[in-house]
């Protein structure tokens, strides 16, 4: 192997030295504790340390990395106490997640690390996000992230490093390319020559560098750094290394033949770079000796400080606390100027106030820019706010989600337009991964709005109209907003931008010209988690949202002698249960009434809460009214028999006949 040291001092050759050998005495010990029953779990990274080590040493401590589960070098590089690393690692309470996650599944604001997930591609989009946000404050800062030559077969890799390439978005893909996927070789994993190649496709520039070269590594890294700070782009980078232990210590190496062990261990990064520095006179057997002693003295007494660390006792209290992030309500009044608006208007006048109250504020999404959207909500905006903040995005809903997250991370605010709701479900996993579980994960919030249109009764069959928010109302961390009136409309999505915490805010297409309302002209905000009672009656309570709301008052105005509470929901989750529980008390009867499909969806949920905790004042067994549990039909006569307006006013003289 040949080292190049150019001008670097004989000090940066020795730092370079340090840094390498510390991960790996670190990773010689917790072998050894794991060989003895002390750990349980290890993903090694020997063989590799001399990526994550080059990466940390060139870019600035406030420049976000974005490692993997063995970029030990990074948290070292970044001189995290190791006590806190063996606490993390033995799930206590001085590591960063209090014991909700092992390994490095974690981040830290503090380190600018922020930590991968199992599901590995949502981080290459975070990534854009952060890079995104350092681009639009032009601090002229780097990112980098890290993924393996297994994650680039997934979407999210297309889809960030699309986005990277359309945005000149300062990003580094580091691609630790060891030869296998878990034990899947590479040859089985894809076709091309070097997973380099592929930047071509995308008009990225890109590398092969020797991920066992510390040195070839730092050199080229300041270099492209110095470069892409001139010449704002994003670079693929594709680090030749191998593992020399298995995908987890538990699985082994049988599946790598003997002579690829063989002649990677000459390639040894720490062995080969000691050697060098033996030979260039920079380095003595005896200082090495006295580094070695002193890095492990480190090991052994912050190990010590861990072993020592009481385990963490668990409340119910403390878990539930952190599954969102603390947001104290700001109750801003409506003034006495109002004016007439459709609910689509309302929406329009919400994002416009609030991106001038957010200067952090930046919306996403297909055709929203100069287009203004397929529903015009957006329209003029770049005029206003300029393309920065009004931002068109490729199709590629899993990676902008993701970058939504990066914008948070980097100090933002982040709206994402789906231009559908069902179109959401190509980019599921990071909302139900990564923004749900970010904040109790490792504290971190997810200031991400995501606006889905929705809804039934326009002839565009099973993938443009679906009601979907029981997908998200069973994800602990997630809020989900679901208005049926233009007042609530603006005021409540004033709110969830407000809200650090992610938001799915659902808006019913048939609603956007269908309902008109005098709404305040002004900025003024509703809090999440209050139903409001529309209608007051002692006979029976109905509860729905959304559209179906204005399919109730309707059956009701034919009916008027029934005495119905007519209860609007508008926030999903939190869900106002006091005000559920208040009328179904005082009525006795109770009728949940939705738009989506009867099993699973929230009004089963619904059903059975009442069940539990109001069943000695029912005097009927509840009721479900929703449409058929079959996909959103496209002909019209077959769309009104999926839909349950033809079925609700039947269902609810059953139930008040009962």
């Amino acid at each position: 192997m040949i080292f190049d040291r150019k001008n670097l001092t004989d000090n940066q050759l020795l730092d370079l030295y340090k840094k390498l050998l510390k991960p790996r005495l670190i990773e010689e010990k917790m072998l050894l504790l794991i060989h003895q029953g002390k750990f349980f779990n290890w993903y090694s990274g020997i063989g590799q340390e001399a990526i994550s080590v080059g990466v940390t040493a060139v870019l600035d401590a406030d420049e976000y990395i974005l490692p993997m589960h063995r970029n030990l070098g990074v948290f070292t590089g970044r001189n995290i106490p190791l006590y806190r690393l063996f606490s993390q690692w033995q799930g206590k309470a001085n590591g960063f997640t209090k014991g909700r996650e092992g390994n490095f599944h974690f981040g830290s604001q503090e380190y600018c690390i922020i930590g991968m997930i199992s599901h590995l591609g949502p981080q290459l989009g975070v990534a854009d996000g952060i890079a995104l946000g350092n681009k639009l404050k032009k601090n002229n800062k780097i990112t980098a992230v890290f993924t393996g030559d297994g994650a680039t077969s997934e979407g999210d890799f297309h889809e960030a490093l699309n986005i990277a390439a359309v945005w000149d978005l300062p990003v580094m893909f580091i691609v630790e390319n060891n030869g296998y996927g878990f034990s899947t070789p590479t040859n089985e994993q894809y076709r091309c020559e070097n997973l380099a190649d592929k930047g071509s496709g995308y008009g990225i520039e890109s590398h092969i560098v020797n991920g066992n070269n510390i040195l070839e590594i730092y050199n080229l890294l300041s270099e492209l750094k110095a470069s892409m700070i001139k010449n704002s782009r994003p670079v693929l980078l594709e680090f030749k290394t191998f593992r020399m232990r298995g995908h987890e210590e538990v699985s082994g190496t049988q599946y790598v033949p003997e002579e690829i062990i063989k002649m990677w261990t000459t390639k040894d990064p720490v062995d080969n770079y000691r050697m060098f520095l033996l030979n260039e006179g920079v380095l003595s057997e005896e200082y090495d000796a006295i580094l070695r002693n002193e890095i492990k003295q480190e090991i052994n007494e912050h190990l010590a400080i861990a072993n020592a660390e009481p385990e963490i006792i668990p409340t119910h209290s403390g878990e539930l606390a952190d599954v969102y992030k603390p947001f104290q309500y700001e109750g801003v009044s409506p003034t006495l100027e109002y004016e007439n608006s459709c609910f689509k208007d309302a929406i329009r006048s919400s994002l416009e106030q609030s991106m001038l109250r957010y200067k952090n504020l930046v919306i996403m999404g297909q055709d929203i820019a100069e287009y203004g959207g397929v529903f015009k909500i957006t329209e003029g905006f770049v005029e206003i706010f300029r393309k920065e903040r009004i931002r068109n995005t490729p199709i590629c809903q899993s990676a902008v989600i993701s970058a939504g997250m990066g914008l948070s991370i980097n100090g933002f605010k982040a709206i994402i337009e789906m231009q559908f709701a069902d179109l959401v479900s190509t980019g599921f996993n990071p909302i139900v991964n990564l923004l749900a579980k970010s904040h109790y994960r490792w504290g971190e919030k997810a200031d991400v709005v995501i606006r889905m249109p929705c809804g039934s009764g326009t002839g565009k069959g099973p993938f443009h109209p679906q009601t979907n928010e029981a997908w998200f109302t069973k994800t602990p961390g997630l809020k989900v907003v679901y208005p049926a009136f233009p007042f609530d409309a603006k005021g409540l999505l004033n709110t969830s931008i407000s809200d650090p915490n992610p938001v799915l805010f659902f808006e019913h297409k048939k609603l956007y010209k269908g309902v008109y309302q005098d709404i305040p002209t002004d900025y003024y905000t509703i809090p999440l988690g209050k139903a409001a009672l529309l209608k007051e009656g002692s006979s029976v309570t109905i509860i729905t949202f959304g559209a179906a709301v204005h399919w109730a008052l309707d059956t009701l105005a034919k009916f008027p002698d029934v005495e119905a509470d007519l209860i609007d929901l508008r926030t999903l989750q939190p869900l106002d249960t006091e005000t559920i529980f208040s009328s179904v008390k005082k009525t006795g009867r109770a009728i949940v009434y939705q738009e989506d499909s009867m099993f699973g969806g929230i009004g089963s949920d619904i059903s059975a809460l009442i069940m539990e905790k109001c069943f000695k004042y029912l005097d009927a067994p509840v009721k479900r009214v929703a449409s058929l549990d079959s996909p959103v039909p496209f002909a019209k006569a077959l769309e009104d028999q999926y839909l349950p307006k033809s079925r609700f006013e039947n269902e609810l003289l059953d139930l008040l006949s009962y």
